[in-house]
């Protein structure tokens, strides 16, 4: 079995460590020539983004392809890389995961966000999100490819989480009245893909999150605990000094329910709570 991934950040890092004990090969695309040694290292089949045969032989390898890379003005570049790669190679994977946010529901004031929600992206970036999750989906009707589309909040994991800004002396508590928001620990989001692989939907759509929305003050508090450290001030959103991108997230407020994955798909988050997923993170040296 073998998995395409476009893009190889800190979520197809992740699917790739768990399949890989199960036998699975893997192969990222790269763009820049210094990251084809930092995947090689890994164990990974570097792919060129840009070359369309070798990328047309590697989708037709592939069983799942992970689609991973943000979109950008143009609309999504994994989209626009591989549709004419997989026509040309005649490739029908068994599963396409397409990576997508939770900011396409904007602010829901609190409210619970589910996969019926209307779309109400508040953000370019999430206004380009919406745009690359239709355009994947009418690319798989129109193809006939299985393709599913995860939206995702705030990931976090070793090497990622509030401990890192806490050591850093950059960790605030900034204080919104009733913001609060969902997160996912990196292994629970890798989990989350892999009981879609071993349940294809085409046209799924799936929120991966934990089962406690909650402030992001909260979590710095906690964080700091558990380095016995004393949690920084307290500080109201309007003193922050936010740069603009920080104050639009932190003028959206909503609950992602994570129900229908766990009922379609089997999962479970093994941290459902930052509590669990923090405590996780510092016992893995995070």
């Amino acid at each position: 079995m073998r998995l395409l991934a476009f893009g190889y950040g800190f979520a197809a890092r992740a699917l790739a460590r768990r399949l890989t004990p199960q036998g699975w090969s893997v192969a990222a695309t790269f763009r820049q020539p210094a990251d084809r040694a930092r995947i090689e290292v890994e164990g990974v089949t570097p792919i060129l983004a840009g070359d369309q045969q070798e990328l047309a032989r590697a989708a037709a390898e592939a069983q799942a392809i992970l689609v991973s890379a943000p979109p950008d003005a143009e609309g999504c570049p994994g989209l626009r890389a591989l549709v004419p790669a997989l026509a040309r190679a005649q490739a029908f994977p068994d599963w396409i995961g397409y990576l997508s946010t939770t900011g396409v529901y904007g602010d829901r004031r609190g409210r619970w966000a589910t996969e019926a929600s209307p779309l109400a992206a508040q953000s370019i970036e999430g206004a380009r999100r919406v745009a690359a999750e239709r355009d994947w989906l009418e690319v798989g009707r129109g193809m006939g490819l299985t393709v599913t589309v995860f939206r995702l909040p705030g990931i976090y994991g070793p090497g990622r989480s509030a401990f890192d800004r806490l050591r850093a002396g950059g960790a605030r508590r900034i204080v919104a009245p009733g913001q609060v928001f969902s997160r996912i620990h990196v292994d629970d989001l890798a989990a989350g893909l892999e009981a879609s692989i071993g349940r294809p939907r085409a046209q799924g759509i799936y929120n991966l999150c934990d089962d406690e929305p909650c402030p992001n003050s909260e979590v710095v508090a906690y964080a700091a605990g558990l380095l016995g450290m004393a949690p920084p001030p307290e500080v109201p959103l309007a003193d922050a000094g936010l740069p603009p991108q920080a104050l639009r997230f932190y003028a959206e407020s909503k609950r992602v329910s994570n129900a229908r994955a766990k009922a379609e798909l089997g999962w479970r988050p093994a941290y459902p709570t930052y509590r669990e997923g923090l405590r996780a993170v510092l016992a893995a040296g995070g």
